[in-house]
């Protein structure tokens, strides 16, 4: 009987990480998808995505800082890199700093001239 508790106890605690950690990639995922939309779509200039990208890191509670966040123009080509720490809660009490990195290459279309 005790030995199926703590089973259950360890699987519950097991699932709870996974359920943490799983849900903090899809925010993660769900972030750089829309920080390469507004790179191809909605920014003019890399200080306005900066900026846009600095309201959806708020939007998504990602904490993103200014000094791991560059951008990069080669060729066609918009290539934004960054990082943030996230502490996740993977046991009752305790946080582990989980970090995420990511790389967006975002290609830029160019219009046709003479295009509508």
């Amino acid at each position: 009987m005790i030995r199926t508790l703590v089973k259950l106890a360890l699987a519950a605690l097991i699932a709870n990480a996974v359920w943490r950690v799983g849900s903090e990639y899809v925010t993660d995922f769900k972030f750089r998808d829309a920080v390469r939309e507004t790179a191809i779509f909605k920014a003019r200039s890399d200080e306005e995505l900066r900026a846009k990208i600095g309201a959806l890191a708020s939007q998504f509670d990602v904490p993103i800082d200014e000094d791991s966040l560059t951008i990069d123009h080669q060729d066609n080509h918009l290539i934004i890199t960054g990082g943030y720490e996230k502490p996740i809660e993977l046991l009752p009490g305790y946080q582990y700093p989980w970090h995420f990195s990511w790389t967006i290459d975002a290609e830029l279309v160019q219009p046709k001239p003479g295009a509508r």
